[in-house]
């Protein structure tokens, strides 16, 4: 895993190489930012780089013996720490790293330690952890991989140089699910709108409920758009997903209006004129078009509004045919 087969963050990525390459990287740090944004893919990637036997244009070459035995996670000097079954990192992993960390690297350059899901380490473990980090062997990287740098205690936090790792765009996630998932442009767009910016939401939003509920929500909006009468806005939010009575439906017209808000967020891109590559629905370009002489500014600001109220609504329990109906003559 290098740094180019890592999508986004292109602001990290050559900083954290240039300081690896030229031995001004510090021995601790912690890698922080929202799950499945390729936190763990970047530590290995360092990983890589700093044992890599052929460097290219400073990257790890990813061919090398040494880039494929950390690969397959079966290189010497690359530990990989992170949650057993009790879903905790304990003392006994910390302690077995912090003593292989001692000696000197046995076949690389460089021994790089990765605690993945570090805000799961025990107390107990991270002030076994501090004193390494005060005074780190030579030779070694710690690298702490984490989504809530805020549960590691202060002490820890204070010895290591944290990187900040941002939600990567819709597009970016959109490339990835098709090029390493095998996802068609519509399921990628769709999933990639409502991931939040990480590639492991945007698999878990990757089924069909997901890819139904974006096209019932702009399916009301066409429907609304040209504010028809309540009888055709009452058809038009009975199609959203969820939009019946029972317990079951909440969730699904929950999914129903999170795809309702990225396409009112795309429509206020497009009307602002700002940059096209933000759009979460990249693929409903066409269809988002014509909508725009229905929905000005400030008809998207209030429907954008309305999506929070109705979320928040269904949220109390209130009844999702209720919700999406109120819902309908507020767009």
């Amino acid at each position: 895993m290098s740094f180019r087969d890592i999508a986004g963050h292109e602001h990290l990525k050559p900083l954290i190489a240039r300081a690896a390459l030229r031995g001004t990287l510090p021995p601790s740090l912690i890698f922080a930012g929202p799950s499945g944004v390729g936190k763990r893919m970047a530590a290995l990637a360092l990983a890589q780089l700093v044992n890599c036997l052929s460097p290219v244009n400073e990257d790890a070459c990813g061919e090398c013996a040494s880039c494929r035995r950390i690969a397959r996670g079966v290189h010497a000097d690359v530990l990989i720490i992170e949650p057993g079954e009790s879903g905790a990192i304990k003392i006994e992993q910390i302690r077995d790293a912090i003593e292989r960390s001692a000696y000197r690297p046995f076949e690389g350059r460089r021994r790089v330690v990765i605690v993945d899901e570090a805000e799961q380490i025990i107390p107990a473990a991270q002030d076994a952890l501090l004193k390494t980090l005060e005074e780190p062997p030579n030779g070694t990287t710690f690298v702490l991989v984490t989504s809530a740098p805020d549960l590691l205690l202060p002490t820890i936090r204070s010895r290591c140089q944290r990187l900040r790792f941002g939600r990567l765009s819709p597009a970016e996630v959109a490339r990835v699910l098709i090029g390493s998932h095998g996802l068609s442009d519509t399921d990628a767009h769709t999933a990639a709108a409502v991931s939040d910016g990480s590639i492991g939401q945007a698999l878990e939003g990757s089924s069909d409920a997901f890819v139904e509920a974006r096209s019932a929500a702009l399916e009301l909006l066409q429907a609304v758009a040209n504010h028809p009468a309540p009888a055709r806005r009452i058809m038009g939010a009975g199609g959203l997903p969820g939009a019946g009575r029972g317990r079951a439906d909440r969730n699904a017209l929950g999914q129903s209006l999170r795809a309702l808000a990225t396409i009112l967020r795309d429509l206020g891109i497009l009307g602002s004129h700002s940059d096209p590559g933000a759009l979460a629905n990249a693929d409903l370009r066409g269809k988002l078009d014509p909508l725009l002489r229905s929905f000005d500014t400030d008809r998207i600001l209030r429907a954008y509004a309305a999506v929070d109220r109705a979320l928040f609504a269904l949220d109390r329990n209130a009844s999702p045919k209720i919700v999406a109906d109120w819902l309908a003559f507020q767009i």
